[in-house]
């Protein structure tokens, strides 16, 4: 199955390859763990293979991302210039302006640019823009299905419950994406420090790692120790 590599040095050997074409991979954790430096390695492995993306975060205005990036090397700004790279911020304050871009006229731009890779970072604040979780499902699952008619690849980030570990705020996007990351911090004991650990916990159609890995976020952005043992 053709994939696409996370230039997450450690992580692709995980995944024997990279993400599946075409995926919608959940990427959860607690603040701190890592998932705007996970979502914008994705990217950069993209425009570095001559990808169009975009990355619609938000949070972060345009200059944020692009001075985030540039702390591991990064330099998002000859992308943008070359039309490889779109950056777009929308706003929580403005629902029905932000829910009509988000269901609109982001189709609209996925067609006309020929995006392969889009990072939404985070999913949450656009499942808060609705108030019941019937209303949150229908349009979550209406947008995937979007994403899916235009064959990209998505990483969407989201913040963990904070009473497991494993499940995002609202509990949905582990059902609608074909794979689901978990980045979290672990103390073996009181006397030791956190270590980040990673771990596959879902992949579509392929063989990956089930292993739970320790990574660290270094100046050239996450590295995954694959051969590395947390629990010894």
């Amino acid at each position: 199955m053709d994939s696409l590599n996370t230039g997450i040095t450690g992580l692709d050997e995980m995944l024997n390859g990279g993400i599946p074409k075409e995926h919608i991979v959940a990427v959860l954790g607690s603040p701190g763990t890592g998932k705007s430096t996970f979502a914008l390695q994705f990217i950069h492995a993209g425009l570095l293979k001559d990808e169009n993306c975009i990355y619609l975060s938000l949070e972060e205005s345009e200059d944020t991302i692009v001075k985030t990036a540039s702390i591991f090397g990064w330099d998002l700004k000859p992308y943008i210039t070359n039309k490889k790279l779109v950056l777009i911020r929308l706003s929580a304050m403005n629902i029905k302006i932000t829910a009509n871009r988000v269901e609109n006229d982001l189709p609209k731009l996925f067609e006309s640019f020929g995006v392969k890779r889009l990072v939404i970072d985070p999913i949450t604040l656009y499942e808060m823009l609705y108030e019941n979780e019937s209303e949150r499902r229908e349009h979550l699952f209406n947008f995937a299905e979007k994403i899916r008619e235009h064959g990209i690849t998505v990483v969407m980030t989201s913040e963990t419950n904070n009473s497991n570990a494993y499940n995002s705020k609202f509990g949905l996007i582990e059902y609608i994406a074909d794979g689901v990351i978990v980045l979290r911090q672990v103390r073996q004991t009181e006397l030791r420090a956190v270590t980040t650990v990673i771990e596959i916990s879902k992949m579509r159609r392929i063989d990956h790692s089930r292993d739970i890995k320790p990574y660290v976020i270094s100046k050239n952005g996450i590295i995954v120790h694959s051969e590395a043992e947390v629990f010894s």
